[in-house]
């Protein structure tokens, strides 16, 4: 596991496993640390994933299925910041992350950096893709 005493923590409803293997095919050496689910009498649904640990770009992001229904769900207002390394890289992502999802800013050049693009994905969470 991971020593960092900060760590970004998404909570889904259902799509936690779905949303890491997307996260983690999309990115170098990103790989699954850890998978703990619910079992058989636990509070959510058997098979779910109770608490996941995985990492890209050398940041650990825990994830969880939450079997609490809230009126809340994830928001534009926290993203993750990614800098990547070639321009196909940031064209990929860019267009794998917001499928199904969101447009914020199209990929382009916003004076503070060479290529910028602000997309939601279709998990709700949001990725700010940026090519120093």
């Amino acid at each position: 596991m991971t020593n960092s005493k900060i760590q970004p923590f998404l909570m889904f409803t259902g799509q936690a496993e779905e949303a890491m293997n997307l996260y983690v095919s999309l990115f170098g050496n990103a790989r699954v640390l850890d998978i703990q689910r619910y079992g058989p009498g636990q509070s959510g649904a058997e098979g779910s994933i109770m608490k996941a640990v995985f990492s890209i770009k050398d940041l650990t992001i825990m994830c969880t299925d939450s079997f609490v229904k809230h009126d809340f769900t994830l928001t534009p207002s926290i993203s993750l910041f990614v800098n990547c390394d070639s321009e196909e890289e940031i064209d990929r992502l860019a267009t794998s992350l917001s499928y199904e999802g969101r447009i914020y800013m199209p990929l382009g050049d916003y004076g503070f950096s060479r290529k910028f693009a602000w997309v939601g994905d279709r998990f709700g969470v949001t990725w700010q893709l940026n090519l120093p």
